[in-house]
């Protein structure tokens, strides 16, 4: 037998850093049930000294490999990231590229935003010289106790997985490690790898393996049998059972498991912001949110419930009521989460699985178990009167009146079919949302409320739209939040992405100002009206005219003075082919009846002592909510 020859040297490629990791980013590749996806489908950027020449070089020659999106807020491209990993199912991603300084600290909300709500972006911020040639260099951030710190280490904290690649072959596993992560639905979130602007532009020899193609691969864990048959035993003997659906029935794509579910066992879903829609609003186990912008009927099942099934949830605030929600003294949970950290809260039975497979687990070994019927036509009367409630919230018999807000969400509502997808992520209209939406498929409903960024809506609508080309997208904003960040509309009308913005104009921050006046604050300092001397409001609102400002960013512009006016705008930009904002000034609720109020409590603390009557009498409010909080141990 003659022996092989030995095998011949590695073939490599001698390419810049900034190359490679192009090169590299454009091979990787996610797989569940079959289906095969792009993990990094393009890349945002705002190029400066730091990533022009490295990056931005790498991006320039390979732009068939990895499209180039231009943004013009760094903060902003990474929530049009996050808008785009949650269309697509957490299965596919982009990335994003800023210069050293500003660019790459203007990365931290978006972030922090991503890592939150359990997203993945990939973020590239340029870093100061890793061979100090010059220091300090232009923007960098010089810390006497430490020479190998940059402003980039803000970035630490709010990623899930940080590097900074100080040599060529270092980037070979911090690569690597950074796609473990992005694609591991428990450990996704934002990955920050930091690339200083001259290991950028160092050419290396790299392995060819290092360009092949790679897949990976995102199972759906089962449950544990022994964990399975006591979550099964804890809900045939419970006789008040509710489900809570979380944003990860989405991710998991779970939404006909969840449905199987219900029509075998009858239990009540109520959803959190992130869960609306993993049931259709006219299931009839659909009970609307929970929680403090939930609805009465989801709140008085929550509080009576002796079993609480969690699935996919992180049950924030929120979602418990700030711990004052689930009020039954013998309530007990079972989480079914994929992450162990979440599926143990509030001393739950942990079910450590993928959602859709501990559901379909779930229906299969409750065969034969249903609630009982008293139970079971409680809920469904108590959801038809609030459906009643919401259908007055809803109406506007007069098409010659200024709308309210609730008005608004009427004539959408009115207008929309499956296919529309709706953006929202602060302010007002994420409670009247949750509580009065009626979501009709999966994914129409998108709320960030994880971080409630104010400014998310206009350039996550552009990347939801860039995973969702063929469904009609609406941002919705308020006032407030539009000026916190429109500038992404030069970037959709650049792009040519076709999303349509519902600009509500309210005069201030309505949310947070009518939270001041509970808590006692008197509104201060939540108004955009003119102040006399004194520190108060003249009632005369500000010269400030959004709509033309929208107009003078690229966008078709619609106003809307009265109701019949609205319902013609919200028709024209929906059969638009172009970035079209319609824009409506609201009737105040004072004026105009508006959504059912809080149905649960939200503990914002209140001042122990204070001199004005408004915070006193607030205080003694909250003392009395505050009372009712537990630990579910």
């Amino acid at each position: 037998m003659t022996a092989k020859p030995p095998p011949g040297p590695s073939r490599t490629r001698r390419l810049t850093v900034a190359q490679a990791l192009v090169e590299f980013l454009a091979h990787q590749y996610t797989e569940r049930d079959g289906r095969r996806h792009r993990l990094i489908n393009a890349c945002w950027g705002i190029f400066g000294h730091g990533n022009v020449a490295g990056i931005g070089q790498a991006l320039l020659e390979s732009q068939d490999a990895l499209p180039y999106l231009q943004g013009r807020n760094e903060q902003a491209m990474v929530h049009a990231a996050v808008g785009y990993a949650r269309q697509s199912d957490r299965l596919s991603a982009h990335a994003v590229t800023t210069s050293i300084g500003p660019g790459a600290t203007n990365l931290v909300t978006g972030a922090a935003l991503a890592t939150v709500n359990r997203l993945p972006v990939l973020l590239l911020p340029g870093d100061a010289f890793a061979t100090r040639p010059a220091d300090p260099v232009l923007q960098q951030l010089e810390v006497p106790y430490a020479g190998d710190v940059s402003v980039n280490d803000a970035l630490r904290p709010v990623s899930r997985y940080f590097d900074r690649v100080h040599r060529p072959e270092a980037l070979i596993p911090a690569a690597l490690q950074a796609m473990r992560v992005l694609a591991d639905p428990v450990e996704t979130g934002a990955v920050t790898l930091a690339l200083p602007q001259d290991v950028q532009a160092e050419a290396y020899d790299w392995p060819e393996e290092f360009f092949a193609d790679r897949v990976w691969r995102i199972a759906r864990p089962a449950p544990d049998p022994d964990a399975l048959a006591a979550a099964v035993h804890a809900l045939r003997t419970a006789r008040r059972p509710l489900l809570i659906a979380g944003g990860g029935v989405h991710h998991s794509e779970a939404e006909d498991a969840l449905r199987a579910f219900a029509d075998r066992t009858g239990i009540p879903v109520a959803s959190t912001q992130a869960g609306k829609g993993s049931l259709r609003h006219d299931h009839p186990a659909d009970i609307g949110g929970i929680g403090h912008t939930g609805t009465a009927t989801a709140a008085a099942l929550a509080r009576e419930a002796d079993l609480v099934l969690g699935v996919g949830t992180r049950y924030t605030d929120f979602t418990t009521a700030s711990a004052t929600l689930f009020a039954a003294p013998e309530v007990r949970f079972v989480n079914l989460n994929i992450a162990s950290f979440d599926s143990h809260k509030l001393g739950a039975h942990a079910l450590v699985a993928d959602a859709r497979a501990g559901l379909e687990a779930l229906t299969e070994a409750l065969s034969g178990h249903r609630v009982e019927a008293a139970y079971e036509a409680g809920y469904r009367t108590a959801k038809a009167d609030w459906e009643a409630r919401v259908d007055a919230a809803y109406a506007a018999d007069d098409a010659s009146a200024r709308p309210s807000q609730t008005q608004v969400l009427g004539a959408l509502d009115a207008l929309v079919d499956d296919t529309d997808i709706l953006l929202n992520a602060a302010g007002s209209l994420p409670a009247d949302l949750h509580k009065l939406w009626r979501a009709r498929s999966r994914r129409q409903y998108h709320l960030e409320y994880g971080y409630s960024c104010m400014g998310y809506e206009i350039p996550a609508a552009i990347g939801v739209r860039l995973a969702a080309p063929d469904r009609p997208v609406w941002a919705l904003v308020g006032d407030g939040t539009y000026l916190m960040n429109p500038t992404e509309i030069v970037t959709a009308v650049q792009e040519g992405v076709n999303i349509n913005l519902v600009l509500i104009q309210n005069h201030g921050y309505a949310s947070i100002g009518g939270l001041s006046q509970q808590t006692g604050g008197e509104r201060f300092g939540t108004d955009y009206r003119f102040r006399a001397a004194d520190g108060t409001y003249t009632g005369a609102p500000l010269p400030v005219d959004l709509a033309a400002n929208a107009a003078s960013l690229g966008m078709e512009v619609l106003r809307a003075a009265t109701v019949g006016e609205l319902r013609a705008a919200l028709a024209t930009a929906r059969a638009t082919n172009r970035p079209t904002c319609v824009y409506v000034e609201t009737e105040t609720a004072d004026t105009v009846p508006g959504a059912p109020g809080a149905q649960a409590w939200w503990d914002v603390p209140v001042a122990e002592t204070a001199t004005r009557p408004a915070a006193v009498a607030a205080r003694a409010v909250y003392d009395r909510h505050a009372a009712g909080r537990r630990r579910h141990l």
